[in-house]
C-alpha cells in the first residue's frame, strides 16, 4: 500500500474560490492553534462535545508526523488556514475522522472538500470506512456526511449521539454528489471568465494590430455590457477609453483582466491583478517557458484567480446580456448554441470562421492555450447548467485526466451532444485506442476533421435527436438522391421502407416515370409545391426517421420560392431531422426557415452527420449503467496478497500469486499443478487425467507457444513441454499443467495501466488481430452497460453467439467476469498488468487458463474520485492541469 501524505491538492470551494488542501506540518501549530481558538465556543462543543476542549492536546496531535495509522489535512487559502481534518485508524479497516471549519467559513463546503481527501488517503491505506460520533444537534456535519455518503445509514447507541460511517471507496451515488458538487463549484468559479461584470485589457496599444488594441476594439464593437477598462502606462486613452498606468487604479473590482503583454511582463502583470482581486485572467501571452507558466499559475491559486492560457485567443459569449468579445479573432460567428473550446489558437480561428461562413451559431468559445489552469473538463463542467449551450464542439491535443473528462463528459452527453476532433490519430495505436474508448463511455463524438465536425454540429444544433435509423430521401436531382442513398450504409442508416398507403399518395403526387419509393425522384420538372408536398408527405408517414431533401437549381425552376416552400415545410414537422443538399443555387443559405435546418453543398456530408446523429441518439436512449454488487470478493486479502508482493519487490509474480489474486475476486481459473520439468508434467497430467493444459511456470510475458491447450496423451505433454522449453531457451522447463476445461472462444482478457488513462480493462478474441480485430478497452470504472458493450463491439463476436452451428458462449459470465477485472483494477491500481490469456468461453461459463501478474507502486497519477486542480504531466509530456 502508498505510504507517506496525500500530494498537495488545489480544490475548488462551493462558492467558486480555489483553495489549497494539504498534509499537515510541524510548521503549521501556531496556525491550527489560532484557527481553534478564533472558532466560536458553540462550534468547538460541536466538534469537542465540549466548549473548553484542551486545544493545545488537539494542535499537537494534529501535527504529529503522518504515517499509516494517522493522517490530519488543513484548507488553506493564501496564508489563513480555514480547516481542518483528521483520522486516526482505529482497526484494519476503520478509522475514526474529525473535522473543524471556522465559523466564518461554513457553507463554502470545506468540511466536505477535507472529508473526500481524507476518504482517498484512508483508502490507499487499506482503510475501508470512516467513522465518526457526532452530536444529533451538529446539522452541519451530519449534511456533509450524507452528502460524501448519500444512502449510508446512520446509527445510534447513545441518546444525542449519531455514529456516522463514510465507506472510503464511493458508489455510485456518492459519486454523483461529487459530480455535482464539482460542476456546481466549476460554474461559480468561471463565470467572471465567460461572463464578467468588469473587463480590464492590459497592454492595448494604441496603434491597431496589436493583440491588446484588437481585443479592446473587438469588445467596444460587439457592445460588451459590463464596465471595460484600459490599461496602458505610456498611453492616455486607447480606442477611445481613457488609459490607466496600472490595473491598481481602476478603483473597482475587476472580474476578467485580459493580458498581452511581451513575454516574461506577464508576470509582473498577474501579479498586480492578484493585488488588485482580479478572479480571471486571459493571457495572450506566448512562448512563456515552463518556469514562468508554473510561477503564473502558483500566484493565480494562491489568490483564487482562474487563469486562461498563456498563448490564447481570447474568449467570446455571444449571450446578449454579456456581449463578451474579448477575442483578436477576425471572424465572429453569430450567436447560437454551440459552445467552443479550442487548445489550439488556428484551430480556433478555422473553427469560429467555418461557424461564421456555415451560419453555425456559437453561445461561447475559449482558446484554451497552454491550458496552464482552465481545461476543457472545466468548460464541460459549466456548460453542463448552461441554459445557451445545446451542444459543445472540443479541439484536443492532450488530455490531462482523462477519467475525470469521462465523468464530465458523460454527465453532460446526457444532456446536450460532446462533439471532438482529438488530434494525434498518427501518434501510437494503443494511445488512440484508448481516446476512443474513453469517447465512446462518454457518449463524445468523434470526429476526423473540423470539417465534419462543423457538419454534425448543424444537424443537432436547433435539430431533434434523431428516434431512429431509418432515411428518407425525397428531392428533384435523381444523381443527388442516388449519393445519397448509397452514402447511408457507410453512415450506420437503413433506407426507409414505404408502405402501400405512402407509395400510393407518392405515386399521385409524382409524376410518370419517377421514382416513387425511396429515394424518392420529382424529376427535374417538379415544382416547389411537389418537393414540399413530399417532404410532408413522408414526414406525414412516420416511416422515416431522418429526411434528406435535395434539390438542384436550373433555369427552369424558380430556386427561391422552392427553398422557400422547403424551409415551410421542415417548420411544419419540427420532430423530425431535416437536411437539405442545393446545388446550383446562387448564393445558398447556410440554413432555412425558423428551425435553421442545415443546408449542404454535397450529400455525402449531411447523411454523414445524420449518421452521428443517430449514433449520439442511441447511445443517450441506452440506460447509463452502473456498477453491481459483485458477491464473492475479498478485496482485504487481495490488499493484502498485493501489499506483501510490493514490500518483496513487486515486478512480474509467480503463476500461484496470480491465481490467488484472481480467486478473491471471484474470477474463474483453473487449478494449476507445479511441475518441474517433463517428467514431472507427465506424472502430474496422467493423475489429472486428460486431456490437459499445459504453460510456462516461469512469470513474466509470455514468448509465442508458451500456453498448450487439448493435450490428450504423455506423448502430447511431451512434445508440449520442449516446445515450451525452445520458446523459453530453457531444456527441461518447470510448467503448469491443468486439466482442461470444456471447449469453448479462445479469448484474451486483463488489465493493462496507462500512465496517463490509469487502468483499462480489456477484452479481445485470441489470435492475429488482422483476422479479429483489436481488443476492445474500457476506462474504469467498468459498469454493467461497458462490459456488455465491450464484447459486442469486438469483430468477431458472432463467435460468441453461435457461430456456424456452435453453441453460444454464456455471455452473462463473460460481462461478469469483465465487471470483477474492473472492481479489481479499482480496488488495486498497484495492479500494472494482469493478462488473462487464454480465457475459453464456452456454454458452461468463463475460465482463465493461464494468468499472468506485474505489480508496480503506482505514481503520481490522479486520484479519479478527487476533484484536484493541481498539475500533472499530459499525454504529449507538457504540464497541464489535472482536470
Amino acid at each position: 500500500m502508498n505510504a507517506g501524505p496525500a500530494a498537495p491538492a488545489d480544490c475548488l470551494t462551493a462558492d467558486g474560490r480555489v483553495v489549497r488542501v494539504r498534509a499537515v506540518t510541524a510548521a503549521d501549530m501556531p496556525a491550527l492553534l489560532a484557527l481553534h481558538e478564533g472558532t466560536s465556543a458553540q462550534n468547538r462543543y460541536l466538534r469537542f462535545f465540549s466548549a473548553g476542549a484542551g486545544l493545545d492536546a488537539e494542535v499537537r496531535r494534529l501535527t504529529r508526523p503522518a504515517d499509516e495509522q494517522h493522517l490530519a489535512l488543513l484548507v488553506e487559502h493564501g496564508d489563513e488556514v480555514l480547516a481542518a481534518g483528521s483520522y486516526e485508524r482505529v482497526s484494519t479497516s476503520e478509522a475514526d475522522f474529525a473535522l473543524l471549519v471556522h465559523d466564518a467559513h461554513h457553507g463554502e463546503g470545506l468540511g466536505t472538500l477535507l472529508l473526500e481527501h481524507l476518504a482517498a488517503a484512508a483508502r490507499r491505506q487499506g482503510v475501508t470506512a470512516l467513522i465518526g460520533d457526532v452530536l444529533a444537534g451538529n446539522g452541519a456535519m451530519l449534511r456533509v456526511s450524507r452528502g460524501v455518503a448519500p444512502g449510508v445509514p446512520r446509527t445510534s447507541s447513545d441518546p444525542g449521539i449519531v455514529q456516522v460511517r463514510i465507506p472510503t471507496l464511493p458508489d455510485e451515488a456518492a459519486l454523483a454528489a461529487v459530480d455535482e458538487r464539482d460542476r456546481t463549484a466549476e460554474y461559480q468559479s468561471l463565470r467572471p471568465l465567460l461572463a464578467p461584470t468588469s473587463v480590464v485589457v492590459i497592454g492595448a496599444g494604441r496603434q491597431p494590430g496589436g493583440a491588446g488594441h484588437e481585443v479592446l476594439a473587438a469588445l467596444i464593437a460587439g457592445r460588451y455590457d459590463g464596465e471595460l477598462f484600459a490599461v496602458n502606462p505610456r498611453a492616455r486613452n486607447v480606442c477611445g477609453l481613457p488609459a490607466l498606468p496600472s490595473v491598481a487604479l481602476v478603483g473597482e473590482q475587476i472580474d476578467l483582466a485580459i493580458v498581452a503583454v511581451p513575454g516574461k511582463a506577464a508576470l509582473d502583470v498577474l501579479r498586480d491583478c492578484c493585488a488588485a482581486g482580479v478572479r480571471a485572467a486571459v493571457v495572450l501571452t506566448s512562448d512563456l517557458d515552463e518556469p514562468v507558466r508554473t510561477e503564473l499559475v502558483r500566484m493565480a491559486r494562491r489568490h483564487g484567480m482562474r487563469l486562461v492560457g498563456p498563448d490564447s485567443l481570447g474568449v467570446l459569449n455571444t449571450d446578449p446580456k454579456v456581449r463578451l468579445t474579448a477575442t483578436f479573432a477576425a471572424a465572429l460567428p453569430p450567436a447560437g448554441g454551440l459552445a467552443v473550446a479550442s487548445q489550439s489558437g488556428a484551430i480556433g480561428v478555422a473553427i469560429l470562421e467555418a461557424a461564421a461562413r456555415d451560419g453555425v451559431g456559437v453561445s461561447s468559445f475559449v482558446s484554451l492555450g497552454d491550458k496552464a489552469d482552465v481545461s476543457g473538463n472545466d468548460l464541460l463542467a459549466y456548460w453542463h447548467d448552461d441554459p445557451a449551450t445545446q451542444a459543445v464542439a472540443l479541439y484536443l491535443e492532450s488530455f490531462g485526466n482523462p477519467r475525470r473528462f469521462a465523468t464530465v463528459a458523460r454527465a453532460i452527453s446526457r444532456r446536450k451532444p460532446v462533439l471532438a476532433v482529438k488530434s494525434g490519430r498518427h501518434a501510437a495505436a494503443a494511445s488512440d485506442s484508448a481516446v476512443d474508448a474513453l469517447f465512446r463511455q462518454a457518449g463524445v463524438i468523434r470526429t476526423d476533421t473540423l470539417g465534419e465536425l462543423l457538419d454534425t454540429a448543424r444537424v443537432l444544433v436547433g435539430q431533434p435527436l434523431p428516434a431512429g435509423g431509418r432515411l428518407a430521401v425525397v428531392g428533384n436531382a435523381r444523381g443527388l438522391n442516388v449519393l445519397a442513398a448509397d452514402t447511408a450504409t457507410a453512415a450506420g442508416l437503413t433506407l426507409a421502407t414505404f408502405g402501400a398507403a405512402t407509395t400510393d399518395r407518392l405515386r399521385r403526387l409524382i409524376p410518370d416515370g419517377q421514382d416513387h419509393g425511396n429515394p424518392v425522384d420529382l424529376g427535374t420538372a417538379g415544382t416547389a409545391e411537389s418537393i414540399a408536398g413530399a417532404v410532408r408527405l413522408v414526414a406525414a408517414s412516420g416511416e422515416a426517421d431522418l429526411l434528406v431533401v435535395t434539390f438542384a437549381a436550373t433555369r427552369t425552376n424558380d430556386s427561391t420560392a422552392t427553398l422557400r416552400a422547403l424551409a415551410a415545410a421542415a417548420d411544419a414537422v419540427p420532430d423530425l431531422p431535416v437536411a437539405v443538399v442545393a446545388v446550383g443555387v446562387p448564393d445558398t443559405p447556410a440554413a432555412l426557415g425558423r428551425r435553421k435546418v442545415p443546408v449542404y453543398q454535397l450529400p455525402e456530408p449531411a447523411v454523414h452527420a445524420l449518421g452521428r446523429a443517430v449514433q449520439y441518439a442511441a447511445w443517450q436512449r441506452a440506460p447509463l449503467g452502473g456498477r453491481p454488487v459483485l458477491p464473492g470478493v475479498d478485496a482485504a486479502a487481495a490488499r493484502d496478497i498485493v501489499g506483501t508482493a510490493l514490500r518483496g519487490g513487486g515486478g512480474w509474480q509467480p503463476a500461484g500469486i496470480a491465481r490467488q489474486l484472481l480467486r478473491a475476486y471471484g474470477i474463474p481459473v483453473l487449478d494449476a499443478h507445479l511441475a518441474d520439468g517433463v517428467a514431472a508434467a507427465v506424472a502430474v497430467a496422467a493423475g489429472l487425467g486428460y486431456p490437459v493444459a499445459v504453460t510456462a511456470a516461469a512469470p513474466g510475458q509470455r514468448p509465442g507457444g508458451a500456453v498448450r491447450l487439448g493435450l490428450v496423451d504423455a506423448a502430447a505433454v511431451r512434445h508440449a513441454c520442449h516446445l515450451i522449453g525452445a520458446s523459453l531457451g530453457e531444456d527441461d522447463p518447470a510448467v503448469m499443467v491443468e486439466r482442461m476445461a470444456s471447449p469453448g472462444v479462445e479469448l484474451r482478457a486483463g488489465i493493462t495501466h496507462d500512465p496517463l488513462f490509469g487502468s483499462l480493462v480489456t477484452v479481445g478474441v485470441g489470435g492475429p488481430a488482422e483476422l479479429h480485430g483489436e481488443p476492445v478497452l474500457r476506462l474504469l470504472p467498468v459498469t454493467d452497460q461497458d462490459a456488455a458493450t465491450m464484447w459486442r463491439s469486438l469483430r468477431s463476436a458472432p463467435l460468441l453467439t453461435g457461430h456456424a452451428g456452435d453453441a453460444p458462449a454464456d455471455t452473462d459470465a463473460l460481462e461478469n467476469l469483465l465487471l470483477r477485472l474492473g472492481r479489481l483494477a479499482v480496488d488495486l491500481p498497484d495492479v500494472a498488468e494482469l493478462a488473462l490469456d487464454p480465457v475459453l468461453a464456452g456454454p458452461s461459463g468463463c475460465v482463465a487458463v493461464d494468468v499472468r501478474l506485474r505489480l508496480s507502486a503506482v505514481g503520481s497519477e490522479p486520484d479519479p474520485y478527487l476533484r484536484d486542480l493541481l498539475h500533472r504531466p499530459s499525454i504529449n509530456g507538457n504540464r497541464e492541469p489535472n482536470q
